[in-house]
């Protein structure tokens, strides 16, 4: 099985929100997750669409074909470094700011033919699954609690 990586140095995010989207890609054949980045609204998303194309442009120049399909085997995201600023405040004082960096390596593989039958089979599962959850279910009305009026005595 052919493997390929690509990593991406120094990118000014942070870690915690970079992972958010490569938690997302993981798993995935990388036409679906190039198209999930690319839909997203975060930040990240286009570093890490173009990391992915990257990844399987090193692939298909080792020698890979064309027309394989790659799957996302892994995809890391690392503390940087920390640049430290500081930021003015009330009376001379300083607070401190850290902007933080992150690295992202991304490990691709090439898909093995029996690999491509079993993602097409869990994808015509998942339709099945959805149309029986699309079923309404029946509703029991729930009866009301009666208020009890208290009598007075006079």
């Amino acid at each position: 099985m052919e493997t390929g990586t690509a990593t991406l140095k120094n990118y000014r995010q942070s870690p915690r929100k970079v992972r958010l989207l490569a938690n997302l890609v993981k798993g995935k054949e990388t036409k679906e997750a190039i198209t999930l980045l690319r839909f997203s609204d975060k930040r990240a998303s286009d570093p890490l669409a173009k990391l992915l194309e990257s990844a399987i442009a090193n692939v298909r120049n080792a020698g890979a074909g064309a027309k394989d399909l790659f799957l996302v085997v892994n995809m890391t995201v690392d503390k940087g470094i920390v640049m430290k600023r500081s930021m003015p405040r009330a009376r001379g004082r300083a607070f401190p700011i850290k902007k933080r960096t992150s690295h992202v390596t991304v490990t691709i593989a090439r898909m093995e033919e029996s690999e491509k039958k079993v993602t097409k089979a869990k994808k015509d599962t998942t339709k099945e699954v959805k149309a029986v959850e699309a079923k309404p279910e029946k509703k029991v009305a729930a009866k009301k609690p009666t208020a009890k009026k208290k009598e007075v005595k006079e």
